[in-house]
């Protein structure tokens, strides 16, 4: 091997950068281990509503340290930044898909109109998305082109005020389609940044939004998202724009010294009344505990001065900031003023203040207190449904600013606004979602025509970001959850120890696996197995992907098909060696012959796992990603780490034999008539596939919720509990409901099609309140409702998980599984035909294929009935049914890159001996692989957890049945399409040569 220098210097500083991005994943979780740990012992379980409350402790106990240096210049919070992420199923959480309403927008846009054709086209473009695949906006288009003399440029429909300046009436039907299909991006991009801003302030680490092509739908992942009801509310709100007058600072000064000196009673009376309370229970011990925590403890709070000692600086005199604060620290001063006796401090004419707050001022998070000059009813002088246009500009300065246009209601009420302002020389609050955007100032005198600009410390970015938002108010459109995954903390805890377990019992099978099987040689490819592990890792980790259940089971899998190729280049060693050949040529020509097969093998599987990362989503993409990464790290550790060991411990004469005395003559010599045994073969195949086909139309598959819509809960109960039983009670709420033990006994997987067109949130809450009556008699009686929907709030009981699929979205996914697999198979097809240049070869491989996608289904079409475990057709389902196919193919391609070998070593040959002894020669890697796989996804179906149980099971039978395909209908089919007849001739001849010398 050339170069061994080189691939040291890279093998170690490649591992170096994957242990550093590792690091800060190893920082986070210790310092969050402490956090936890501290807020154990701060709140004990004898505290009602205790986990709340811990979950309170351990995050003020994070904020305090979060820029502490704990090694190397790194804190908590840019490790935090930098760790590994987990996805939702291992750290909990929610995971939505949103629909933003095209119809609202495009309602909006033709100002609410009546017009009879823009009606009939809507209520087309309604029903036809029902079964459609394409986008809404198009289906509008194409029900009102088919109306006869409807135009879309009609003042009563987009040719009105509102779009003057872009629609004119004598413009075509294409050409009004493409200024309302841009107006109509720009809306669902106003809320994709509405949604942004919300999430960043919602103060979930390492969230991830993102639009999902010119469908108006928005994914939003929140891990570690805890208050599910809150998150749902904060998505699902349309954006407040508001205006409203501002008190200057000098007109409440007094009211928070005032405040100050109330607050400094309230907390000292409230102090006082804790230590009395902890006297009357604290034991020596406790004593102990205390004083230790008042070293450690890292509030300053004294209660001398409650809130001026949280002011981190003062606003300007005559401005419209009262005051700058911590961000961590707003809720307790909302705490503060919001208190009736600090209310009652403010004098008779500002008794209506609404108190609000900025954006945040720097990275520390800094944000201005601001006093709204409110009313009796609360409501703003001007809200933001007067804009109706808002754009990026420059000012006069030639600072980044905001311009924006009003109707003539809003128009009047701005110019007696800033008319107002501008003689009291005062500020007037942009306020979007009650925070403060920016407070200018009106110096000009009113500002007639309802044109203004916003200006301020803005980057380009923001002033885009801030003109998209307010254009929000414009058009305002509903935000429906079509479909939504929740994974309650505790279940993802323990998906973390399933996944941890399979790992490390698969881990161990393959290390001890490969020293038993090639002696010291397995030694070193286990080494390598582990360099493998560690870049996996790491390089996850430095690309910032998300580490999911289904990623944990890639990663898994990975380690069982990389052996698959140490498995591959030792096996041509030991041919090599049988040859007599000196250990050193064989070790060479071994890695040689084996690169072929190798590369072959591994591209197959990872163009399936390019399928999945293009069409998968959530969780399947995690999948693919890893299994994606791992075949790259494989390749690079079996070729070259191997290598470098191997060449490294025979360098100086020692002996490697790649094999140990129980395996040294396995496989040797064997001679099996394979292509004999082809008929036989085709009748049990034909026979499989006949019951396959014939139970998927008769019982057809037990399809999820990904594929028909509907809602399902993973709810946990305190005792043992009867499926059947409960089944029967949620049909009387429902009327149509399953139950099916998912896991433990007293843990039940739910699924419901009750309402499943309806999507709005009121709906997701009726389903639940009506799901916790129908299960009261299972529940503890003392269980609230509120608890039942969390998890049990510490309890673990009550709904785990949950997940909704609209019927639209299901269509889709539906939709795009089929293409998934359909365009894998032709991807296949070809990449096979232009490698080996014979499409007899295409056709083995594809009919392989499709013979095992079909007895996988089949299988579980008959037992989807009777298994104890879930075997549900789903996205997972898909994934599996993918990563058969690579599987299945990875075997193939080594036979059939054995066979080209021989065929042109042995050109004296018939077809069938060449084939029969490519066979022959590489049954021992393929049992070998196969086995060592099987182990490993053994391990997972055990030991991985119940959500990816099904998965697993079918990962195992397509394992099966991709080994026997790869022998028994690949080979022999590719061998029978071979039409020319002096090969004919010469099958027959070697078939009955064949029979009568071979077994």
């Amino acid at each position: 091997m050339q170069n061994k220098g080189l691939i040291k210097v890279f093998a170690i500083l490649f591992g170096l950068v994957c242990i550093y991005q590792l690091s800060f994943t190893f920082i986070a979780n210790n310092v969050e281990n402490e956090a936890e740990d501290f807020a154990r012992q701060k709140i004990s379980e004898n505290v009602e509503n205790y986990s709340a409350l811990r979950d309170v402790e351990q995050q003020k106990y994070l904020d305090s340290v979060a820029n502490e240096e704990i090694i190397a210049g790194i804190t908590y919070s840019n490790a935090k930044d930098k760790e590994l992420n987990k996805g939702l199923d291992l750290k909990g959480g929610i995971n939505v898909i949103l629909q933003i309403s095209v119809k609202d927008i495009l309602a909006g846009l033709a100002n609410n109109t009546n017009d009879p054709a823009f009606n009939q086209a809507i209520a087309e473009a309604d029903e036809a998305s029902k079964d459609s695949q394409d986008d809404y906006i198009d289906l509008f288009f194409e029900a009102f082109n088919n109306i006869p003399d409807a135009k879309l440029a009609s003042p009563d429909v987009f040719a009105n005020k509102t779009l003057s300046d872009e629609i004119n009436f004598e413009m075509s039907n294409a050409d009004v389609e493409t200024v309302i299909r841009r107006k109509v991006d720009e809306s669902i991009t106003s809320a994709f940044e509405v949604l942004r801003k919300r999430i960043d302030k919602f103060g979930v680490t390492q969230p991830n939004i993102q639009r999902l092509g010119n469908s108006g739908r928005i994914l939003v992942e929140l891990p570690g998202a805890k208050d599910i009801n809150r998150v749902k509310g904060l998505l699902q709100s349309t954006a407040q724009l508001e205006f409203w007058h501002v008190y200057k600072s000098n007109e409440l000064g007094n009211f928070l010294a005032q405040a100050n000196n109330v607050l400094r009673d309230v907390v000292s009376k409230e102090s006082k009344e804790t230590e009395a309370e902890a006297d009357t229970t604290a034991t020596d011990s406790d004593i102990d505990e205390l004083l230790a925590e008042s070293e450690d403890s890292t509030e300053v709070s004294t209660g001398n001065n409650p809130l001026f000692e949280l002011i981190q600086g003062p606003g300007f005199q005559g401005g419209p900031v009262l005051a700058y604060f911590s961000e961590k620290d707003t809720a307790r001063v909302n705490e503060y003023l919001a208190m009736p006796q600090v209310r009652s401090l403010l004098p008779a004419s500002q008794r209506y203040a609404k108190f609000a707050w900025g954006i945040p001022q720097d990275e520390e998070g800094v944000v201005g207190l601001y006093a709204l000059k409110g009313n009796r009813n609360m409501e703003p002088p001007l809200s933001g449904d007067v804009i109706t246009d808002a754009q990026q500009t420059y000012d006069q300065m030639g600072r980044v600013a905001v311009s924006m246009q009003m109707d003539g209601r809003g128009a009047k009420i701005w110019e007696e606004m800033t008319g107002l302002a501008s003689t009291q020389q005062s500020n007037i609050a942009i306020v979007l979602d009650n925070t403060v955007y920016s407070a200018p100032g009106v110096s000009t005198g009113p500002i007639a025509g309802g044109r203004s600009e916003i200006s301020g410390d803005f980057t380009i970015t923001e002033g885009q970001d801030l003109a998209n938002v307010l254009r929000a108010g414009k058009l305002p459109a509903s935000a429906d959850i079509i479909q939504s995954e929740i994974v309650g903390p505790s279940l993802g805890q323990e998906a973390i120890d399933s996944g941890i377990w399979s790992f490390a019992i698969a881990l161990v099978f393959v290390l001890l696996w490969m020293v038993f099987y090639y002696g010291k040689a397995g030694l070193f490819a286990d080494v390598a197995l582990a360099v493998n592990i560690l870049f996996i890792f790491g390089i996850l980790a430095g690309l910032g992907a998300v580490l999911t259940l289904p990623g944990i089971a890639g990663i898994v899998l990975t380690i069982g098909i990389s052996v698959d190729a140490n498995v591959l280049i030792f096996e041509r060693i030991r041919e090599e060696l049988a040859k007599g050949k000196v250990q050193k040529d064989a070790i060479k020509d071994g890695f040689n012959n084996a690169l072929s097969s190798i590369l072959d093998a591994n591209i197959t599987t990872g163009l399936t796992g390019f399928i999945l990362l293009i069409l998968g989503t959530g969780p399947i993409k995690g999948f693919a990603t890893t299994l994606l990464i791992g075949i790259a790290t494989s390749l690079f550790t079996a070729i070259f780490i191997t290598r470098l060991f191997i060449d490294g411990y025979g360098k100086n004469g020692k002996s490697l034999d790649f094999a140990t005395g129980a395996t040294k003559n396995l496989f040797r010599n064997v001679k099996v008539n394979w292509l004999g045994k082809r008929k036989m073969a085709y009748t049990i195949s034909g026979i499989l596939i006949v019951i396959s086909v014939g139970s998927l139309l008769v019982q057809g598959l037990n399809q999820g919720v990904d594929f028909v819509g509907g809602r399902t809960y993973t709810i946990r109960f305190d005792k043992d509990v009867n499926p059947t039983d409960v089944e029967q009670d949620l049909i009387a709420e429902f009327g149509s409901a399953e139950a099916k033990t998912f896991g433990p006994n007293n843990q039940l997987k739910i699924t419901t099609k009750y309402k499943v067109d309806e999507e709005s949130t009121a709906v997701d809450n009726e389903i639940q309140q009506s799901m916790f009556e129908a299960l009261q008699s299972y529940l503890p009686q003392d269980l609230t409702y509120d608890e039942f929907t969390a998890g049990g709030a510490g309890k673990d009981i009550g709904i785990m998980q949950s997940m909704k699929v609209g019927p639209t979205i299901a269509d889709d996914i539906k939709n795009d599984s089929f293409w998934a697999i359909l365009g894998s198979l032709v991807v296949i097809f070809l990449y096979i035909l232009l490698r080996f240049r014979k499409w007899q070869f295409s056709i083995g491989a594809v009919a392989a294929v499709a013979h095992d996608v079909i007895i996988v289904l089949g299988i579980f079409s008959l037992l989807y009935k009777v298994m104890p475990f879930s075997m549900e057709i789903n996205q997972a389902f898909i994934a599996a049914i993918l990563t058969v196919i690579g599987y299945s193919l990875n075997d193939t391609v080594v036979v059939f890159d054995r066979i080209r070998e021989f065929v042109n070593e042995h050109t004296s040959w018939p077809l069938g001996r060449t084939v029969n002894s490519a066979l022959d020669s590489t049954i021992s890697r393929t049992l070998n692989t196969s086995l060592t796989t099987l182990i490993v996804l053994l391990a997972i179906f055990i030991f991985g957890g119940e959500s990816i149980r099904g998965f697993m099971f079918a990962l195992i039978i397509g394992v099966i049945v991709g080994t026997y395909s790869s022998l028994f209908i690949a080979t022999p089919v590719m061998f029978d399409s071979v039409t020319d007849k002096s090969k004919i001739e010469k099958k027959k001849k070697v078939e009955e040569d064949s029979e009568a010398t071979t077994v």
